[in-house]
């Protein structure tokens, strides 16, 4: 064979050899597409995508149900639209995600901002129904409202007098919510205020009779406006008074006081929030109480006013959950 020849022949095995490799180099990256898309096609992604999800849905169900049974249960369902709005939500909390959606289903002009407040704080229930005994264990942080309650037995520790300075004789709360209050006072009168508790701390007994006397002259439906039922009487904690100030101690007018103005504005920077404010009767479950406040500590009453939620909120999201 001539050189001439032998170099020919030597290129076109080379250009066969180029092709075989070409091909099979397809052949492969054929068969990986194939692959993947077939195993694609099996991941939760794809299913819930094939339900009407768009991929970001997808992704943000992916996150908050990690659980192969709660996908399953996604995907047996059509694509719920208030499922992707309800996880969206700041405060959600998915133990609580089929009260959620059942709560839908029965308030159906209910906002979701609002399904998710009402459920978290137990208004899917009626008041005094399926009531929980509070968690001494929180401390400053106890919670006692239409749904948490305190035995007859129970009476705070380290209770003490407030000051008649700023208190009427006979009132008293636990000595770190003292110590707050007094601070609270000495610089509200910097300012031109003098602060007076004309109720704190209400036992167990006390809270029978005051409640007694209201459903015995008005019945209970009126009771339950006005007053708690024993055991549900924050004041039982030591931890609340009912503040005014000394020339201003009605309970009509101290909404439009400028001690109120200054306990909106101050307050929390001493440990105290408002606790039953306008705007959230629903949540609380009583009518707005300018003079009600409550001692939780200055970390989490800055939460309480910089978020503008309830003692009752912030518990189920930031305690409770």
């Amino acid at each position: 064979m001539t050189p001439k020849k032998h170099l020919k022949l030597k290129k076109k095995v080379m250009y066969i050899g180029l092709f075989s490799l070409t091909l099979i180099i397809f052949l492969i990256n054929l068969g990986l597409h194939f692959y993947q898309n077939y195993k694609y096609k099996q991941t939760y992604e794809y299913k819930l995508i094939t339900i009407g999800y768009t991929k970001e849905e997808a992704t943000l169900l992916l996150k908050s149900f990690s659980e192969e049974e709660e996908l399953k249960k996604i995907l047996d369902q059509k694509k719920n639209e208030k499922l992707i709005q309800v996880i969206q939500e700041k405060y959600y909390m998915k133990k609580n995600l089929d009260r959620y959606l059942a709560y839908i289903e029965k308030n159906k002009d209910t906002s979701i901002n609002e399904v998710v407040t009402l459920v978290n704080v137990h208004r899917d229930s009626d008041y005094y129904e399926n009531t929980i005994e509070a968690n001494l264990d929180k401390g400053i942080l106890l919670n006692v409202n239409k749904y948490y309650y305190l035995s007859e037995e129970y009476i705070p520790e380290e209770l003490e007098k407030i000051s008649i300075r700023y208190a009427y004789a006979g009132n008293n709360m636990i000595s770190e919510a003292n110590t707050a209050f007094y601070d609270l006072c000495k610089s509200a009168e910097q300012d031109g205020l003098t602060l007076i508790v004309n109720s704190s701390y209400r036992s167990y007994e006390n809270q029978v009779n005051t409640y007694r006397s209201i459903k015995n002259a008005k019945g209970e439906r009126e009771a339950d406006k006005t007053a708690a039922r024993p055991g549900h009487s924050e004041h039982q904690t030591g931890l609340s008074v009912d503040v005014f100030e000394k020339n201003n101690q009605s309970t009509l007018t101290f909404k439009d006081s400028e001690a109120y103005s200054w306990l909106k504005e101050n307050a929390h920077n001493y440990g105290f929030i408002e606790r039953y404010p306008e705007g959230k009767e629903n949540i609380t479950g009583y009518n707005p109480e300018a003079w009600h406040w409550r001692y939780v500590g200055t970390e989490v009453a800055k939460i309480i006013h910089d978020e503008n939620i309830t003692f009752d909120e912030y518990y189920a999201f930031y305690v409770e959950n």
